[in-house]
Order: C-alpha cells, then structure tokens, then sequence
C-alpha cells in the first residue's frame, strides 16, 4: 500500500461481532476465559487491548515495521528502551536532544549504573571516536529539537552495525510520513505518539516499532512487566488521528516552509533554523534523507535580547504559547524555560540553545493568518 491507504486501513479490520468499520473501545479491565488458561488472546487489558492491539499494528506498518509497542507517554516508552541495558553500559546520545530524553537519562537511569554520553552527532565520524567497548547504543534524533538538526541515518547505522551497537532512533518530529529509520537500518523507532501521531493534542502516548524479534520480546516484556501502557480511549483517539496524517503532514510542510521563508527576510530575525532553506547546514541531507522538512522550526531575534524574546511570544494571538508540538493548532515554545528547562544552562549553551531561541509548531490553520500573527509579534512596540 501506499503511505495514504495505510494510514487509513493499515492494522485495522471492521469489528467481527457487528461489522463496525471503527475500531470498537474495548473499555475493560479483563476477559472471560471459558477454563483456565483457555482464552481468545486476551487475559487482562495492561498486557494486551483490542484497541491497542489495532494501533500497535497500524504504526508498525506506517512505520515498515513488524511490532509496534504502545506505552503511556513518549518518555515511558523511552523508559522501555533504557531497560534494555545494564549498569555499565555505555549509551551515545546526540547532544541536540529533547529535554525530557536528557533527564530520564542523566536523573533516572545514569544513577542506577548506565553511562551516558552526549555528542554532536551531525558529523558521523564524532561516533566513531565517541565509540568504546562499553557502548551497546546510540540514541538519536533527526531533526533534532530544538535545533532542526539533521542526522545521517543510513551513515550513523552502519558504524552501529560494524560494532554491533543497537541504534535508536526519535523519529516524532519527522513522523512516519517523512521518513522511516528502519528502512536505513535502524533497529528501533521510537515516537512521542502526543505529538503528529495523535495529531489533535488531546492524548498523550508513546510508541516504539523493531523489525527485530528478539527486541520486540523484550520490549513488549517490559511494558506488561512495568504497566506504562495508554487506555484504549487514547489508543481510540490516535487510531482516528493517524487515518489523516498525510493529509495534515503536507499542510505542516507546506505552512511552515512559506514562514521559514518569511521570517528568514524579516529584518527583525536574526537567524532560522529549518531544514527546508537553502542556508540551512543539513538542507542537502534533509532533501536526501527526508521526503519533506516538517512542520518544526525555531528561530532568534537579531540582538538576543531576553526581554524583546518574550514580548514576542507574549504578543502572539493565533499562535499559542505553551509545550508540545504536532497538533493541527499552532504552538510556540521557549525551550529554555519550558521543554528543556531539565538541561543546565552551561549544556544548553554548549549546544547553542540560546534562551533568546524560539520554537514554532506550525499548525495547519491558513498560513496568511500565522504570518499576520508573526508581524504583529516581532514588529509591535
């Protein structure tokens, strides 16, 4: 199938018992089993739902994959992740990296014994030094965030696989229609499912997706052993999201390149960090690696002046200020003090976030209005 006709049907069959073409919300907490043991596959709802069961199968098709796994966040399903290993285990991780990515690592898991390092990824052969005998993997995001830095997949998965190192990669802010890590050899997706998955801001979820038998069973293990899995409400809700998010993610695109644009001749910015424009660093990879360049970008107000930053994000109307990214709405972020607060000043200077940087989720709305919104913001008094 084409990506269109499986986001629509892919993992999902009219319900058995009435021939609902939706899939049914298996509200239930158990299952009756008519002896011991002897059950249609279903025992109890935190180790398989119908609904999520219908889910998991419809992002691991988006996705190229044979198992998806569903989790009750984005950071729960990177938890997941991190159980894979042990204390002494070594993790490469790009530095330009979700704030929330960072804590788990650093405040949770790096007391329990695992190590962490934090590397710029954007040129592979910074993993190949990065590398010792203690890493078992290398967690990236492309493009990343805040940044919009871009990644080489296929190169960062073949030094992985000459070490036989495990590569993950954050795919939320390309989302499947844009690119398919699998595909270029990476051995598990994951995805802030909240994010353009959901697509509507109104559930929050995570999801990761393998070709590999040995992980899945692993993974799926710890999400039954650890419980960190969504109701079948949300799982309902994003089965609904993802049937048009093809549709959304061509008008993500589109919107945000025509405000990249703007902005990047706006005498008032400064700098635009997207990789649709021609003077972005990862523009060429991006064309190559992607078959689009998002709806994320972040930008800076010439001068960098704190102040003049949050007057701006004060002013705006159609663009709403608070955290997450992805839905159909408009959002601008401050990742400074909002979605990577959890990371010391001293690393996010190191990486180039600034506390002046800021960080638009270009919706789907008409984009005169969105750019209309930007004027009065940055030009008002």
């Amino acid at each position: 199938m084409k990506f269109g006709t499986k986001a629509i049907h892919a993992g999902v069959e009219p319900d058995p018992t009435t021939g609902a073409i939706m899939t049914p919300i298996y509200q239930t907490s158990t299952y009756v089993q008519a002896s011991p043991g002897k059950h249609k596959g279903y025992e109890y709802s935190r180790t398989h739902n119908p609904t999520r069961t219908a889910l998991q199968n419809a992002l691991a098709a988006l996705e190229n994959g044979k198992y998806g796994i569903c989790y009750a966040s984005g950071l729960a399903a990177t938890d997941a992740v991190l159980k894979l290993y042990r204390p002494g285990d070594e993790i490469v991780a790009t530095n330009d990296i979700y704030g929330g990515t960072y804590r788990i690592m650093k405040r949770v898991f790096e007391p329990f014994g695992l190590i962490f390092r934090f590397v710029d990824l954007s040129n592979p052969d910074s993993l190949t030094e990065a590398i010792s005998e203690k890493t078992k993997m290398v967690w990236i995001e492309t493009p990343t965030n805040p940044l919009l830095k871009i990644l080489d997949i296929e190169k960062i998965t073949g030094i992985c696989k000459e070490k036989v190192i495990h590569t993950v990669v954050d795919n939320t802010f390309a989302s499947p229609y844009l690119q398919n890590p699998l595909d270029s050899g990476a051995d598990i997706v994951m995805h802030s499912v909240t994010k353009y998955l959901g697509g509507h801001s109104d559930t929050v979820m995570g999801a990761l997706v393998t070709n590999d038998d040995e992980l899945a069973a692993r993974l799926a293990f710890i999400q039954n052993a650890s419980g960190a899995v969504p109701g079948p409400q949300d799982c309902f809700l994003v089965l609904r999201g993802i049937k048009t998010l093809h549709i959304r993610m061509q008008r993500h695109c589109e919107n945000a390149m025509k405000v990249a644009h703007w902005l990047e001749n706006h005498p008032k910015v400064g700098k635009v960090y997207y990789p649709g424009l021609a003077s972005h660093t990862g523009h060429a990879l991006a064309a190559r690696q992607m078959r689009d360049f998002g709806g994320m970008l972040s930008f800076e107000l010439k001068g960098d002046i704190y102040e003049e930053a949050v007057r701006t994000m004060e002013r705006l109307e159609v663009f709403s200020l608070g955290e997450s990214l992805g839905g159909v709405e408009s959002l601008c972020t401050h990742p400074a003090s909002m979605t990577h607060a959890s990371i010391p000043k001293e690393e996010r200077l190191k990486v180039g976030l600034k506390d002046t940087l800021i960080r638009l989720s270009v919706g789907i709305e008409d984009v005169e209005d969105l750019i209309a919104d930007l004027e009065q913001a940055i030009g008002g008094d």
